[in-house]
C-alpha cells in the first residue's frame, strides 16, 4: 500500500517503541518458566466477523524481534474474515512467540475493528461520490496503525498531522481575526517558508463559505456541523471552485443524507477514536 507514511523507517521506529513500553528489560515470565531453547508454533485465531487489518504489521512484529521466526499469512490485509477463520501460523522460539504476543493482538484487534467499521461506513455512501476520511483524533503513538487501517478498510487518510497540510479550523480563524485575515496569513507564510501545502478552511454558515471564496486560495472548504440544506446551497456555492468536506458529528445514521448533498469527502473521528475492537486471539498449537 503506497502511503507516504508507511516507510520501514516509521514502522520499525513505532514497533521499537512499543517493545520498549511493554517489554522493558525482559519479558521475565517467559524468560522465567520456558527454556530458553524451546521451540513452539502458534495460530492466530480469528473470534469475529469482519475486515482483517494489521497482518503485514505483525509479520514484520515477529521478525523485528526475530528474524528466525517463521511466519505463514493466511490471510491478507482488507480480507473478509469470520468467526474461527486463521489468520496466520507463527514458529519458533517460544519466548518470542510469547513476547510478541501482545504487541501483535493489540495492534490486530484495533486495527481491524477501525478497518470493519471503515468499510461499512463507506458501503453506505458507494453510489454517491463522497469519500471517507478520517481525522487526528487518533490514539497518541498509535497513528500510523490506524491511519492504516482506516486505508485498508478503503476510507481516504486525511492530512497525517500538523505539518502536511494547513487546517484552519474556527480557533485559528477566532485567533486570527477572522477568515479573510486568517487565508491572507497562511499564504504570507507559505510563500515566505517556500512550503506548497494545501489549505483547507472551516465554515460554520453560508455567509463564511462566502467570505472564503471571496478571499479566495482555499483548495478545500470545510462544512461544519451545517444542516443538510445549507450544505446542499454551499455545494452550489462553491461549484467546484474548491474541494468539499462535511464534518461534525456525522454518524451512520446522517452519512447517506450527507453524501447526498454532494460534497467530494465526510471525515468521521468516530472511525479511529470510538470504535470496537476485533476479538483476535494466539494460541500455542500443541500438536
Amino acid at each position: 500500500m503506497n502511503l507516504a507514511y508507511l516507510s520501514t523507517e516509521s514502522i520499525h521506529h513505532f514497533i521499537t517503541e512499543a517493545f520498549s513500553e511493554d517489554v522493558g528489560d525482559g519479558d521475565h515470565s517467559s524468560l522465567a518458566s520456558i527454556p530458553k531453547d524451546a521451540r513452539s508454533r502458534a495460530q492466530l485465531i480469528i473470534k469475529d466477523d469482519g475486515i482483517i487489518a494489521g497482518v503485514e504489521l505483525a509479520k514484520i512484529i515477529f521478525h523485528h524481534f526475530d528474524k528466525d521466526l517463521k511466519v505463514d499469512l493466511l490471510v491478507n490485509d482488507g480480507d473478509l474474515v469470520k468467526k474461527g477463520d486463521i489468520g496466520l501460523y507463527v514458529e519458533g522460539s517460544a519466548i518470542a512467540i510469547l513476547t510478541c504476543e501482545r504487541l501483535v493482538l493489540n495492534c490486530m484487534q484495533r486495527m481491524s475493528g477501525i478497518a470493519t467499521y471503515t468499510r461499512y461506513l463507506s458501503s453506505l455512501i458507494q453510489d454517491t461520490k463522497a469519500k471517507l476520511l478520517d481525522t487526528r483524533k487518533t490514539t497518541p503513538n498509535f497513528r500510523l496503525p490506524e491511519k492504516w487501517a482506516v486505508a485498508i478498510g478503503g476510507g481516504k487518510n486525511h492530512r497525517y498531522g500538523l505539518f502536511d497540510m494547513i487546517m484552519l479550523k474556527d480557533n485559528h480563524i477566532d485567533f486570527a481575526g477572522g477568515i479573510a485575515s486568517a487565508i491572507r496569513s497562511t499564504q504570507q507564510y507559505l510563500s515566505t517558508q517556500k512550503k506548497a501545502l494545501r489549505i483547507e478552511v472551516e465554515t460554520r454558515t453560508l455567509s463564511e463559505v462566502k467570505e472564503v471564496l471571496a478571499t479566495g486560495g482555499a483548495d478545500v472548504i470545510m462544512l461544519d456541523n451545517m444542516t443538510p440544506e445549507d450544505m446542499k446551497q454551499a455545494v452550489t456555492m462553491i461549484n467546484g471552485i474548491c474541494e468539499t468536506e462535511a464534518s461534525g458529528g456525522i454518524t451512520e445514521a446522517t452519512i447517506q443524507e450527507v453524501a447526498a448533498c454532494g460534497v467530494d469527502y465526510i471525515s468521521i473521528g468516530a472511525l479511529t477514536h470510538s470504535v470496537k475492537s476485533l476479538d483476535i486471539s494466539l494460541k500455542a498449537m500443541t500438536h
